[in-house]
């Protein structure tokens, strides 16, 4: 999570909003919220850049009450039939569904839900330092796996559909991580040691882990990186089965907020940037990416992370990234 930015961020022409209705509360624990959306643009020119083979999918800004647990919103993952999974700095699960219009663009997002995390005890977590929520990834057994900070771990809390009240610990890399540095990348590796997850630390370093182990890939690097540099916040695994795609996060104060979208090779190298997004154009804090194949091409969707401050924004972007010829 990035230190609480002050980001002045260029404002997106609206087309449109449509809001989300306040479902109820299911038996099994997530609670309905409420929240609006209206799409945006990529903002003013000279802003985005894009690779020749990536298009624009739509975008939306994500607007809710004083005090709603849908803020604050750390990595991404898609779960099948337009639904995807996010997680906030505070410890809570928050569930919703895409909303693409006839052309297949994003247009909003509805059936918000959410439910807090648990310790485990099975007591709901309470304290910051229990909560700060940063990565996901689902494991070979189908459990989802949390990744959080400060109180550096990860968990696996079972199924989404029938989660756990008591979490179990799922291996992590053997490294020490600074206080607020933790391992924001989290993703399935299904190729390595017959299934496991890979793990980028926000300063730096890409580890393979697996129920029995850990693999460095990539060592942390020293220095470590620093905030004004491009820092890996978020990872998912390519589609195609061919590596990763990550973004980063550069900040620099007051208002210098940037990111970037890569590819991921097996040996953790990173490939040309397929998206550049900075000012003048639509920019913040974004530590989610989720990707999916759609008609042929690459469908990506990138979150920004408003850290609960009335200057930044909680965004969702779409691209397609069409194969390379």
């Amino acid at each position: 999570m990035i230190r609480r930015l002050a980001i002045a961020v260029a404002l997106a022409a609206a087309v449109g909003s449509c809001a989300t209705p306040v479902p109820m509360a299911t038996p099994d624990g997530w609670t309905g919220a409420q929240a609006s959306t209206r799409p945006i643009s990529l903002g003013l020119p000279g802003g985005a850049v894009l690779a020749r083979e990536v298009s624009f999918a739509g975008g939306v800004h994500v607007s809710t009450p004083t005090g709603s647990s849908l803020a604050s919103l750390s990595d991404l993952k898609l779960t099948g039939e337009g639904g995807f999974v996010t997680v906030s700095d505070v410890g809570d699960l928050v569930r919703g569904r895409i909303v693409l219009d006839r052309r297949g663009r994003l247009t909003g997002l509805r059936d918000w839900s959410f439910r807090r995390l648990t310790l485990t005890d099975g007591r709901p977590i309470t304290e910051k330092t229990d909560g700060d929520a940063e990565g996901l990834a689902f494991a070979p057994d189908g459990g989802l796996l949390v990744s959080f900070e400060r109180d550096h771990r990860i968990w696996n809390y079972g199924p989404l559909n029938a989660l756990r009240a008591r979490p179990l610990p799922a291996r992590m890399p053997d490294v020490v991580f600074a206080e607020n540095d933790g391992m924001e990348g989290l993703a399935a590796a299904p190729r390595f040691d017959g299934g496991g997850w890979r793990v980028t630390g926000e300063s730096g370093g890409v580890w393979d882990c697996s129920p029995r182990r850990c693999e460095q890939v990539q060592p942390l690097p020293e220095p470590p990186l620093a905030d004004s540099d491009y820092r890996i916040t978020g990872m998912d695994l390519d589609p195609a089965g061919d590596g990763w795609f990550v973004v980063q996060r550069s900040y620099a104060p007051p208002i210098d907020a940037r990111a970037r979208i890569r590819r991921m090779a097996a040996d953790g190298t990173l490939g040309p940037v397929l998206v550049e997004l900075k000012l003048p154009g639509t920019t913040d804090n974004f530590e989610g990416i989720a990707a999916e194949t759609r008609d042929g091409a690459t469908r990506l969707y990138v979150l920004s992370d408003d850290n609960f401050n009335p200057l930044q924004r909680t965004l969702m972007l779409a691209f397609d990234v069409r194969p390379s010829r």
